[in-house]
């Protein structure tokens, strides 16, 4: 009888502002992963000797991070201590791999019940931390001469081959916040997000990254991001279109999903939301970097035999407004499908966590719309992405 992984559960944190004074930033991170992964046994009814393994993604591996922070989480939450976990960094898609690694785990019959997700926290350990000045070595210098460029030099690349404009940018960021902030109003992810105590009075029950009076006007006034002298005169041809207000902003959270076999779900008595049905992960043009969603998607539909119009969602990580914009114009997917509760520029990207964030929010959607098949997909540094499609239970 051919295995299948379901998804039995999927919780989130809110998510707070990556800088000092943020919401979530008085959480050490080993606790904000420990308080999503025993939500988890708490909410499925599980003894955590029965998790086989605990799979977390996170980015920035120093400082608080550092250690195996998904090791660190096990212990922090109280479970067993023969349950073992590791951590994983595929930068952006740190956690949608985590899920890839659990399901495919439990395809192959090495594990029947297994935890994954993510976790970071920028106001802590910014972005970038574990670099400790690393220098680069002789064999990429080499083979890019020229050096590659951060990230949102590559969001103004994309901008500029695919004729995005600022007015485009701005206004698809606007959209964003309106559609989280409906979500909320509509209290859209209360199946999935877990008020986090940050002392004996005080809950953070919400995305703090979320501004609903949001709108392209407002984002017109500001200015760009990532333009230095240095880079104007390696890049004449930008003008610099990607600003604070189109980018996803630094990030606290922490999200985890409860996977296992089907037939172990029913001996349990446990109800699966979706399963998992196609997996894709692919390198890209390092230098672009942000593009891999595009062939994800395409290899993923190969291998799943659907089209795109098959597919009722979309969750294609907002970490800058180029990104889903340049993936609709490619793919001629339907821009209403595509993440209809609003993505990371409102909702926040706290990089190591967002991958099971993004599938969160996918279950709860088809569930909430009568959906049958969703994809994820994250476009992540270096120039990968995964690319995931669920099918609603």
């Amino acid at each position: 009888m051919t295995r299948t992984a379901v998804i039995v559960d999927a919780v989130r944190t809110p998510s707070g502002k990556g800088k000092p004074g943020g919401a979530l930033s008085s959480q050490h991170p080993v606790d904000l992963a420990a308080f999503v992964i025993s939500s988890l046994l708490d909410r499925s009814g599980l003894d955590s000797r029965q998790i086989d393994d605990v799979l977390l993604g996170c980015v920035s591996q120093i400082g608080d991070q550092a250690m195996n922070i998904a090791r660190q989480a096990v212990l922090a939450a109280g479970f067993d201590e023969r349950v073992p976990a590791t951590t994983i960094d595929r930068q952006c898609g740190s956690s949608q791999q985590a899920a890839h690694f659990a399901a495919q785990g439990v395809l192959a019959g090495a594990y029947d019940v297994v935890i994954a997700g993510g976790v970071e926290s920028m106001s802590r350990v910014p972005l970038g931390s574990s670099r400790q000045g690393g220098s680069t070595s002789a064999g990429i210098r080499r083979r890019y001469p020229a050096g590659l460029v951060n990230q949102g030099v590559s969001a103004e690349l994309i901008a500029q081959r695919w004729h995005l404009g600022r007015e485009e940018l701005d206004a698809y960021s606007a959209r964003s916040h309106q559609r989280a902030a409906d979500a909320w109003a509509e209290r859209r992810f209360d199946s999935q997000v877990l008020p986090v105590p940050i002392s004996e009075a005080a809950l953070v029950t919400e995305d703090e990254t979320v501004r609903p009076g949001t709108t392209a006007e407002t984002l017109a006034g500001l200015g760009p991001a990532f333009r230095t002298d240095d880079l104007a005169a390696r890049f004449p041809e930008l003008d610099w279109r990607i600003t604070p207000g189109n980018s996803s902003p630094l990030t606290d959270a922490a999200s985890a999903v409860l996977i296992m076999s089907e037939d172990k779900a029913a001996s349990l008595g446990l109800t699966p939301r979706a399963r998992f049905h196609s997996f894709a992960v692919v390198g890209d043009d390092p230098l672009l970097m942000l593009t891999g969603p595009i062939p994800a998607t395409e290899r993923i539909l190969e291998r799943s035999g659907l089209t795109i119009d098959d597919l009722d969602a979309y969750e294609v990580n907002e970490a800058f407004a180029s990104v889903p914009l340049a993936w609709l114009r490619e793919t001629g997917a339907d821009p209403a499908k595509l993440n209809p509760w609003g993505g990371a520029i409102a909702l926040g990207h706290a990089v190591g966590a967002s991958g099971t964030r993004l599938l969160g929010t996918l279950v709860a959607h088809l569930e909430a719309t009568g959906g049958r098949y969703g994809l994820q997909t994250m476009c992540e540094g270096g120039g990968m992405a995964n690319a995931t499609i669920i099918e609603r239970l």
